[in-house]
Formats: structure tokens, C-alpha cells, sequence
């Protein structure tokens, strides 16, 4: 993949209890191995992840691990 392809923007998760209807639904598992674990980090550490690789999560979307979370890109 070359430089122009990779896209570096800020993601953070946060848990919430309501899904949108129109919102993107994707289960951990459905994760490539490289977001499943930028996921992991970003829940545990409750921090905000300054790249990500393009396509790895997309805003608003949620993903179901134990909870469910909401992914926000800023």
C-alpha cells in the first residue's frame, strides 16, 4: 500500500446504549486482526487513537464486543 492510500485521522470509542437504525452494525469478530486490536487498546485505555488505517472502522458505525460501542472520528 503505498503512502497516498493510508488515511491518518483521530478514532475514539465509546460504549452507548442505543444503535440508530441507520447505523452500521459490525460484531468484533467481523474486525480485520490489526482493528480488532486497535479496538482493544482504544476500549481498555479509554483513550483516542491518532491514525488508523483507511476503512478499518467508519464513523458512527458500532461494533459489538461486550457492549455496544460507537466509533467517532474527529
Amino acid at each position: 500500500m503505498s503512502t497516498s492510500d493510508t488515511i491518518s485521522r483521530t478514532v475514539s470509542v465509546r460504549a452507548t446504549d442505543s444503535v440508530r437504525s441507520a447505523s452500521r452494525v459490525r460484531h468484533i469478530d467481523e474486525l480485520s486482526d490489526e482493528a480488532q486490536q486497535q479496538f482493544y487498546e482504544l476500549v481498555e485505555s479509554g483513550a483516542r487513537s491518532v491514525t488508523t488505517e483507511s476503512g478499518a472502522f467508519v464513523d458512527g458505525e458500532i461494533i459489538v464486543f461486550t457492549s455496544y460501542y460507537r466509533i467517532e472520528f474527529s
